[in-house]
């Protein structure tokens, strides 16, 4: 009787683990993943436990078998390195989404952002954030486009650097800053987009900011891993993906 009770108590276990998958998220998806994971678990009753941060970080915990089931990436090489070193699952690599940047000022700045990066020159212009481009896909963007534009030089000491790009935003809305570049999906989320005003950076200034996740191959829930990959492919949900400011394939 005992080895009974303990065989359906090792089974409610399991059962109730498979309820949940773990997901390392870049932060620029924080606000569009939480509407996401949302109606995932309305439709399916299972949840989706996401934790957010900067995508090389991400990776570099993935190559050392940190327990996530899922990994969305804020570019394609983090993914794809994952997927020729054998660690994700084998045909789980998926495009979700492209990044778009802006450049983003509280609603009390007098700074005109009007001409784009251009205005990170102005002299009442102390600091200026962006996500760490070591391993920030955002970063990358930011330093790319200011180089491009003929601004870098002029501003790289008054940069104040992010840990990620969620980081990085909170950074301009606290006042820490006086003006950031950050992600569009932030600058359009409930928590910013009251806050502030936005002048987009054209996507020509800076590598498109490819998105793409994979189903890592440790997963303990990998059916309900790929359901929820499967979800993230659906038209309802990539239209969620555009109303933050994502393109979508």
């Amino acid at each position: 009787m005992k080895k009974i009770v303990v065989a359906l108590l090792l089974c409610l276990g399991s059962l109730c683990s498979a309820q949940e998958i773990t997901v390392a998220a870049a932060a620029d998806l924080q606000f569009a993943m939480q509407d996401i994971a949302a109606r995932f678990q309305k439709e399916t009753g299972k949840s989706v436990k996401v934790t957010y941060g900067s995508s090389g970080n991400f990776y570099q915990q993935l190559q050392n078998g940190a327990p996530f089931d899922m990994f969305f990436s804020a570019n394609l090489d983090y993914p794809k390195k994952l997927e020729a070193a054998g660690l994700a699952e084998p045909g789980s690599y998926f495009e979700y989404a492209t990044g778009k940047i802006v450049i983003w000022v509280l609603n009390a700045s007098k700074l005109d952002i009007g001409p784009g990066l251009r205005s990170l020159t102005d002299p009442s212009v102390q600091k200026i954030a962006i996500a760490n481009p070591e391993h920030a896909p955002y970063g990358q963007a930011a330093v790319a486009a200011m180089k491009k534009e003929g601004v870098y030089d002029k501003v790289s000491d008054k940069l104040v650097l992010g840990e990620n790009i969620s980081q990085t935003a909170s950074f301009v809305v606290s006042g820490a800053a006086d003006v950031g570049i950050v992600a569009l999906s932030l600058a359009l989320s409930p928590k910013m987009k009251d806050k502030g005003r936005y002048t987009e950076i054209p996507a020509d200034d800076y590598p498109a900011i490819r998105q793409a996740c994979v189903v890592m191959k440790s997963a303990k829930d990998k059916e309900t891993a790929k359901a929820f990959e499967a979800f993230i492919q659906k038209p309802a949900t990539k239209e969620l993906l555009k109303s933050y400011g994502f393109a979508v394939p």
